[in-house]
């Protein structure tokens, strides 16, 4: 570490506060990977606090024996935290675990000492320096802030003891929590659960320390004066577990003489008191210091009548407490990688109650009560900052679980299909959220279903919603299958927007000269003319190769400001997510505002547009504004294709879809997890969920799990589609398709009446026919002699 960074940070901790609201000054201090230079700057410290010890033995007098040897106990905690480092960047090379230290207060030794041994260990580090009156308030709001960030793995507070509130303490994340000062912690360690939480670094090193000097605990009475809160309960905890009778007592306690006279150990948790006088302390007692004010006179061996067995100072346990912190550091990132590999999840399955006879779908739904979807996301591996939640059972995933899953094998990737369908639907949603249930609920495997979001024109049309049926559905029924989190909405936005951007654009040209259709596309902004990014990739596109608007010819400024769409070649239509039959031929442009420019358009319905199919191929927010940019909506009088880039929303486009991008999370009758992410239709896009989707829940089921993904309308299309459109997209290939085939639809195809929503069956598909059946079977068998199949 070099010598003009330590001043830095010297300097940065004493900057005078300024008026208004507080300075936060954060300064990161990056390992260099080994002992190197740290170690001098470390040694000079230790030398400094060395020559005040050994003036403060000095004064107690000959015969004391020596201190224990601080120095090999903090190489050796090091030392076993740096090996333990190594081991885990072997097999996780880009981990780098980060401490962050929120201080108030000058108190820079200890932040070169923690900086300093944070390098030795290996570790990134990084300090928050809060001006020495900051409020409650700003120092959790810092806290907050680390809490929820992922690259940090540790988290520890060095403040005034008067700031130490419990509302200070508990705001910390008990994971983060490197000191041990969380109720959390503090709990488990009283509970004999050590093992799973942190202990206080000063509460393990003063019982290390006494270990170390040939102190034997067991048996002798302890007396902890003016230690508070998280401290005296980790103190009183650790001595009772090494067999010593543990006494509390702060400075004004009456029977504070007799209790001095009659301890063996005496650990000071704050500076004595004058009026307390050294002889009450008896001859032999070993005495340990806990704070920083031990050296600074306030407590002396100058009485010649007081032999202390061993005076153990505030630099012996605050350095050895500082390397313990570290050791914690490296617990704590240890933890948060075992957090990261495959697991078995430890999911709360909603227990089902079959009714007899089968109440209705939406009964079933409502008669059953999903668990809150954080809960949801915690038991399934998902971070809190992955998740956005939309109410109390619905929530967005963010993509940045990918990057931290990155290395994470995925698991087996399951199509369900089906036959081809009668009108009525022949149960392939059904048969996904059943096989995920059964595989999660009931053998405890981690299983994945990856649904379409339903459109609301089927759902309000006579084939109904999309979320299963019976005791296999996806819950809330009635968030499923109509507005979600609003992804439809988005594209139904982003769609006519895009469509009012090229009728909008064959208006202006049609009434404007070249000159004012160019000032329009640059406009002067404070006395300079700019091209946009977008802008000079068209010109690129032209060929045009300048970038000073002011350069261009008039015949590159007519061949940059005009599209020349030819509007009978457009085949971008406006969307709606209902089915509007009036809507289906419409004359636009009917107002004297428009100048006499109309045309024949029409609405389709909102899934039929391109901007759906973008979604669900989509693997990323870049290749989303790629795709988006590369629709062609039109071609121009030359029969040249006119795209999105040309007329310039891409980036509009692309905002408007930032949230729809990111998968919806919900959940089974029985609580498992479920991904409802995008819904084109089969017959005019490739009717499947998205790519996203799939991919973020193969991380998260990990190797041995299974994600079962759901190809909509036929085999023919839906899962020939999944096969060379999806996958050649997403580069994922199924492991194992589950096909649905019903008697219902082998009748129909095999030559039975026709299916009719909304008209009551015949007789032939609700009583055993096997005629029409067998017909099927026959007509399969022949086309596979044709084709040689």
């Amino acid at each position: 570490m070099s010598v003009r960074l330590s001043l830095v940070l010297r300097q940065s901790c004493r900057l005078p506060r300024p008026p208004g609201p507080p300075r936060h000054l954060r300064v990161p201090i990056r390992a260099s990977g080994g002992g190197g230079g740290g170690g001098a700057c470390w040694e000079g410290l230790r030398g400094q606090r060395r020559q005040q010890d050994g003036q403060a033995r000095s004064s107690c007098g000959p015969g004391n024996p020596a201190p224990p040897a601080r120095d090999s106990i903090v190489k050796e905690v090091i030392q076993n935290s740096k090996e333990v480092l190594n081991l885990l960047q072997e097999k996780n090379p880009t981990f780098q675990p980060v401490l962050v230290i929120i201080q108030t207060g000058d108190d820079n030794l200890m932040q070169e000492v923690n900086q300093n041994l944070a390098e030795e260990a290996g570790l990134n580090i990084s300090h928050i320096c809060l001006p020495p009156d900051s409020s409650e308030d700003e120092i959790i709001d810092e806290i907050l802030k680390i809490n929820e960030d992922n690259r940090v793995h540790g988290l520890a507070l060095q403040i005034s003891e008067d700031l130490f509130s419990n509302k200070i303490l508990n705001a910390l994340k008990p994971e983060k929590d490197v000191d041990g000062v969380t109720d959390i912690n503090l709990g488990k360690l009283v509970r004999g659960d050590a093992h799973e939480c942190f202990v206080s670094p000063v509460a393990r090193a003063v019982i290390e320390l006494l270990g170390k000097s040939g102190v034997s605990l067991d048996g002798k009475k302890v007396l902890v004066i003016g230690a508070h809160g998280s401290l005296e309960a980790a103190l009183q905890c650790l001595f009772q577990r090494k067999g010593s009778m543990t006494m509390i007592s702060q400075w004004k306690t009456p029977q504070l003489q007799s209790k001095l006279q009659e301890a063996d150990i005496v650990v000071l948790g704050s500076p004595k008191p004058e009026e307390i006088p050294l002889s009450w302390i008896q001859p032999g007692t070993t005495i340990l210091n806990c704070f920083h004010d031990f050296l600074s006179g306030k407590l002396r061996c100058s009485s010649p009548e007081v032999h202390v067995n061993g005076l153990i100072a505030e630099d012996d346990v605050g350095l050895l407490a500082a390397a313990l912190r570290i050791q914690n550091m490296v617990s704590s990132g240890r933890r948060w990688l075992r957090e990261q590999q495959h697991r078995r999840w430890r999911l709360h399955c909603l227990k089902l109650q079959p009714l007899s006879p089968v109440p209705s779908d939406i009964e079933i739904s409502r008669g059953q009560t999903p668990k809150a979807v954080d809960v949801l996301a915690k038991e399934i591996g998902l971070l809190a900052d992955e998740i956005e939640i939309y109410g109390k059972s619905k929530a967005k995933v963010r993509l940045s679980l990918l990057e931290r899953l990155r290395d994470q094998a995925d698991g087996k990737y399951v199509l369900v299909a089906g036959i081809t369908p009668t009108p009525l639907g022949e149960g392939k949603s059904t048969v996904t959220i059943g096989l995920v249930q059964a595989l999660t609920a009931h053998l405890h495997v981690n299983s994945f279903a990856c649904l379409r979001q339903p459109s609301q024109g089927p759902t309000f049309g006579v084939k109904g919603g999309a979320a299963g049926g019976g005791y296999a559905q996806v819950i809330p029924m009635e968030e499923f299958n109509l507005h979600l989190t609003g992804d439809i909405h988005a594209i139904t936005a982003a769609n006519n927007l895009l469509a009012a951007a090229i009728d909008t654009r064959i208006l202006h040209e049609n009434t404007q000269t070249d000159k004012a259709l160019y000032n329009r596309l640059v406009p002067s902004v404070n006395g300079v003319r700019e091209f946009s990014e977008i802008q000079l990739a068209r010109l690129k596109k032209l060929g045009i190769n300048k970038t000073d608007p002011g350069t261009l010819t008039e015949e590159e400024v007519s061949k940059f400001a005009r599209l020349n769409i030819d509007p009978s070649t457009i085949t971008w239509q406006r969307v709606l997510d209902t089915n509007d039959r009036f809507l289906r031929k419409i004359t636009i442009g009917q107002a004297s505002t428009e100048k006499g420019y109309s045309r024949q358009a029409q609405f389709d319905i909102a899934v039929a547009s391109e901007i759906m199919a973008v979604l669900a191929l989509t693997d990323s927010l870049k290749d989303m504004k790629e795709r988006l940019g590369r629709m062609v909506v039109a071609s121009d009088k030359n029969g040249q294709p006119v795209t999105a880039d040309d007329l310039g929303v891409t980036g509009a486009l692309t905002v408007l879809m930032k949230d729809a991008i990111k998968p919806n999370l919900m959940q089974t009758l029985e609580g498992t997890p479920v991904f409802v992410h995008a819904g084109p239709f089969a017959n005019i896009a490739h009717g499947n969920s998205s790519v996203l989707a799939d991919k973020i829940a193969l991380k998260l089921v990990g190797e041995e799990g299974f994600v079962v993904t759901e190809a909509g309308f036929g085999a023919d299309i839906g899962m020939e589609k999944f096969f060379n459109i999806k996958c050649r997209a997403s580069g994922l290939v199924p492991n194992v398709v589950v096909l649905v085939a019903t008697v219902r639809a082998l009748k129909m195809h095999g030559g039975g009446p026709s299916v009719t929503a909304g008209v009551p069956l015949k007789k032939e598909y609700t009583e055993e026919v096997r005629e029409t059946l067998w017909i099927f079977i026959w007509k399969v068998i022949r086309v596979q002699f044709i084709t040689g199949l």
